[in-house]
Order: C-alpha cells, then sequence, then structure tokens
C-alpha cells in the first residue's frame, strides 16, 4: 500500500523524515545510537516498543538503553537499516516497513531491534506468528542519537 507524503526507495520501504538531522550521515561500519517506536500498523496500530520519552499504559517504568547497532552488519531488518544509513545525526524518520523488508521467518529474535517489554514483544509476535490474513506492515519511528566511528565513542 502507498501511503502520501511519503518518499518510496527501490526496495518498497516508505519514509517521511519528522525531523531533519543536521549533523553527520552515518557509514558503513559505523556504530549507531537510535531510540526507537513500533507499531503494528496494520492490525490496530498497536504500539509495540515506545521510546524513551515517558510515555503511559504498559511502557511505564525505567528508561530503557538506546539501541545500538553496526551499520552495514545485517544486524537488524533490511528497513531499519536502510532508514538509517540515509539520516543525518539528530533526525527521526518515520517508516513504513512492508513484511519482505521486516523480521525474517516472522521472528524479532533472528534481527534487530527486538521489543523491550514482555507486552511489547507478546503484541508483535502476535501479528507476526499469525497465519490469518492479518496485514503484517509495521511503523517505526527512528531517532538518530549517535554515531561512534572507528570504535570510539
Amino acid at each position: 500500500m502507498r501511503y502520501p507524503d511519503y518518499t518510496e526507495t527501490n526496495s518498497g520501504l516508505q519514509y517521511k523524515d519528522l525531523r531533519q538531522g543536521s549533523g553527520p550521515i552515518p557509514k558503513t561500519g559505523e556504530i549507531v545510537v537510535v531510540d526507537w517506536d513500533g507499531y503494528t500498523i496494520g492490525y490496530y496500530g498497536r504500539i509495540f516498543e515506545a521510546r524513551n520519552k515517558t510515555k503511559g499504559g504498559s511502557f511505564e517504568g525505567e528508561d530503557k538503553e538506546f539501541f545500538k547497532f553496526r551499520l552495514g552488519s545485517q544486524e537488524v531488518i533490511p528497513a531499519f537499516e536502510e532508514a538509517v544509513s540515509g539520516m543525518a545525526l539528530g533526525g527521526i524518520r518515520r517508516i513504513i516497513v512492508p513484511p519482505e523488508l521486516g523480521y525474517p521467518d516472522s521472528d524479532y529474535n533472528k534481527k534487530g531491534p527486538r521489543p523491550t517489554t514482555f507486552s511489547g514483544q507478546r503484541a508483535l509476535d502476535f501479528v507476526l506468528r499469525n497465519q490469518g490474513l492479518i496485514d503484517k506492515t509495521l511503523l517505526f519511528d527512528i531517532e538518530l542519537l549517535k554515531i561512534v566511528s572507528n570504535g570510539r565513542g
């Protein structure tokens, strides 16, 4: 499904920059530190991960660790890798992820990012593992917080 006001890449990823970053763009091999939200947009828009910003509901509690990964290492789903590789530091990008750019074999344990709460894992797992006609399209908001070059912070 095509969403208005989003840019579509050759892979089928759709994105919109909610805030343009003003810093550098990360390069392959660098470690990026991001904060992210995840939603099952195709199935009732359920949130399965909330960013560190305080939110109500079942996501209250201590601040979680920020998510880090090395660009180009294939540690994360293809959509996440593609989205972050084109962002500038300080930016926030919203991405719409078709199933083929999401979690391999419908399993969030194989590649990141993984929900950090039990309720988030349950919500995502329900959609990914459902054999029915549930739309497995996901939505992520990603904020690029830091770029670590050559192993230094």
